[in-house]
């Protein structure tokens, strides 16, 4: 990359060639890429816990009366 001077900077810069808006773009759609994604990964894994939480099997080696008194409580 050659060397450019202040002068050159500031003309190319306010010419309209050298324009940091695509950087700004590109930041804010991977932005609301990884946030979307996020959420969707979020609400999969919570959908595929309820039904993991709905097929097991309740052990019934701790269920007595004392403890179903307390357990419901909360």
């Amino acid at each position: 990359m050659s060397e450019m001077t202040v002068e050159q900077l500031v003309r190319i810069k306010y010419s309209g060639s050298l324009s940091e808006m695509d950087v700004y773009f590109d930041l804010t759609v991977h932005t609301a890429i990884v946030l979307i994604a996020g959420i969707v990964l979020w609400r999969a894994s919570v959908i595929l816990h309820k039904k993991k939480k709905a097929q097991r099997v309740q052990n019934s080696f701790f269920d007595t009366p004392y403890s179903k008194g307390w357990s419901r409580k909360r």
